[in-house]
């Protein structure tokens, strides 16, 4: 089997720009906005239920989070919720649609320098129009030989993908900051599974690391990357 390394791909929120940090100042808001009906840990955690429901259904990204928190308001206030909470939990999500987006450390030139000796893919989950504008705003576009945004990160997925712009997932490295989504199911397809740490973890995007694999590894930041791509190839 081949090992050397041909094809990098990055996944995109919390990866190369700021994400999660935008869902827990609307979770705050919608603690603060539920307060009289239910206390916080409670609402996480009717939240969190829901979201998890829900995934099936609104996949990943702004626009399910915005639904399930609809959904959970009307739960735990016995279907009481004013009208004007939820106004402003659709407000909240339309502003979130529009952050405006802010590359993570290193980033840029993490992807440059692969891009310099290796194929580059963006693979990313979530809404498709959410993400299309993020990855137009991040002035990253140009870097990738291509970009798939996708309903879920799976075993099946990442071999189609690998197979389709490079030479098959063993020649393959995915990097990302779920350990769920972005390491434990590339290693699981033969490739390199690479996390790295955002600090801010979804609860649904926690997996025990595949730390017997040779081929997990885990980085403090991006700025260390170009060191383990030259280290594989060597």
């Amino acid at each position: 089997m081949h090992t050397k390394l041909t094809t990098i791909a990055f996944d995109a929120d919390d990866t190369l720009w700021h994400n999660e940090r935008f869902f827990r100042i609307t979770q705050e808001r919608f603690a603060d906005l539920l307060s009289d009906f239910t206390e916080k840990t409670h609402l996480e955690q009717r939240l969190l239920a829901a979201e998890r429901r829900n995934l099936g259904h609104y996949g990943f990204g702004v626009k399910g989070f915005v639904l399930s928190m609809i959904e959970t308001a009307i739960e735990v206030t016995e279907e009481k919720v004013p009208a004007a909470v939820i106004a402003e939990l659709m407000q909240a999500g339309r502003e979130m649609l529009a952050h405006p987006i802010d590359l993570l450390p290193h980033a840029r030139r993490a992807v440059e320098c692969c891009a310099e000796t290796h194929r580059v893919l963006l693979i990313t989950k979530g809404d498709l129009l959410d993400q299309e504008r993020k990855l137009a705003q991040s002035g990253l576009g140009e870097l990738f030989d291509a970009v798939e945004i996708v309903s879920d990160k799976t075993v099946e997925a990442y071999g189609q993908i690998f197979a389709r712009h490079g030479e098959g997932s063993s020649r393959g490295m995915m990097i990302g900051n779920s350990m769920r989504s972005d390491v434990v199911p590339m290693v699981e397809a033969g490739g390199w599974g690479v996390f790295v740490p955002h600090g801010l973890e979804w609860e649904l995007e926690k997996a025990p690391a595949p730390k017997a694999s040779a081929r997990f590894h885990q980085l403090e930041s991006l700025q260390r990357l170009p060191e383990l791509v030259q280290t594989i190839m060597d």
